[in-house]
């Protein structure tokens, strides 16, 4: 060998982890197969509208609803954001789209994906001559699907160790909120129900809600004014009424995400991002649930990686100290270096001990007798503003 003089770039003193696809999703809704391009029942990924339609055929012609959801998604997250879309007949109910056993149905998108979704939206453009059966204000296909979708969100957090919520669109809507289901009062907490369309009629702009939650972070709420107008440039409805004069907060009061305006301001909003589950449910909100998703599946990274791990012990077979405390070093870290450093935990400013995660592995367990090692990891939660009283009067001298 010459001589020479060699050097090596040295790796990881940076520190720095990869981009999490907190905002990639997945779409299942009816379409008409385009020829050589579209097929029925299986997966694709889609970045842009220019993949919608050059690779995927798909027009405003030839599936009118299909290319409005994706046109209403990407207009609102923008060019080159990734979406997981399965296609099926337009025959086929929102409820067989939320079921896990359905065949070539919602279990396969979530394998193909292999725990990349975040959440998923199910949405269908019902056939020509379609006559729902209206159940509680909406078409009963909706309340079905709602039950059918928590379970299958809850298989994949169990089972593939990936936590998702899921979206369902709210077809249908009779304009009467008290004909609706009482969200609040249900157990549904990885499901939601949006009700809204950007035109009159029995539709819903589900890919406005999809859109804007892939382009915002897990913490953040989707009604937030400082993010600007859900909807602008055209009008917003509650079945064929604009929203404008519908009655946005009956229909909030029931649990579900719809539109509204707020005074002074110009284009339509949504109201919150609530779930359909109790009040007192921890994850009664889409912010909550997205934020401990994420720290679900950055504790599971961390730990998988101890999974047999030899464990050193003291006399009476308990987890030592040092063991203990570099491993709850270790889930606060995976934690802290993808959330607390991007601003999506509760942490207190003032104090620059708050991370807003802590673990802890209680060392009074005894690891060599029964192979279980308990490990408590709690992250902190914004709050948000959703009333904001002020009292207002006149400033005299003697004040």
């Amino acid at each position: 060998m010459l001589p020479r003089v060699k050097i090596d770039f040295a790796n990881g003193a940076l520190g720095q982890v990869s981009v999490s696809p907190d905002g990639v999703f997945g779409l299942l809704t009816t379409a008409s197969p385009v020829v050589d391009k579209l097929e029925l029942l299986k997966s694709y990924v889609v970045k842009s509208m220019d993949d919608v339609t050059n690779t995927l055929g798909v027009t405003a012609a030839n599936n009118p609803g299909l290319h409005k959801v994706l046109t209403e998604f990407y207009n609102t997250a923008g060019e080159g954001t990734e979406l997981w879309l399965r296609c099926f007949a337009e025959t086929v109910s929102l409820t067989d789209m939320a079921t896990l056993s359905t065949a070539n149905g919602i279990r396969d998108l979530l394998q193909d994906a292999n725990g990349r979704l975040r959440g998923v939206f199910i949405h269908r453009t019902p056939a020509e001559g379609y006559t729902p059966t209206i159940s509680e204000g909406v078409d009963g296909d909706v309340a079905t699907a709602k039950a059918a979708a928590q379970l299958t969100a809850e298989w994949s957090t169990q089972t593939l160790k990936a936590p998702i919520f899921l979206m369902i669109a709210g077809l249908y809507y009779s304009g009467n909120p008290v004909e609706l289901a009482d969200l609040t009062t249900g157990e549904q907490n990885r499901v939601g129900i949006f009700l809204g369309d950007t035109v009159s009629g029995n539709g819903c702009a589900i890919g406005i809600l999809a859109g804007r939650l892939a382009a915002i972070p897990v913490h953040r709420n989707i009604g937030r004014v400082k993010d600007g107008a859900a909807v602008t440039l055209t009008s917003a409805y509650l079945g064929d009424t604009k929203a404008e004069l519908a009655d946005a907060g009956s229909v909030h009061d029931k649990g579900y995400i719809t539109f509204r305006m707020h005074t002074g301001r110009s284009g339509y909003y949504f109201t919150d991002d609530p779930l359909a589950t109790l009040p007192t449910d921890d994850y009664n909100h889409v912010t909550a649930r997205r934020t401990v998703d994420k720290a679900y599946r950055l504790a599971y990274g961390a730990m998988l990686n101890e999974l047999l791990e030899e464990i050193p012990v003291s006399d009476e077979g308990q987890v030592s100290v040092t063991f203990a405390k570099g491993l709850e070093t270790l889930a606060e870290n995976a934690v802290i270096n993808s959330m607390t450093v991007n601003g999506e935990l509760g942490n207190d400013p003032e104090n620059q001990n708050d991370t807003g995660v802590e673990c802890l592995v209680d060392t009074n367990q005894n690891i060599v007798s029964t192979g279980f090692l308990k490990v408590g990891l709690r992250v902190k939660p914004y709050g948000y503003a959703r009333y904001i009283n002020v009292e207002l009067g006149f400033k005299t001298i003697s004040q």
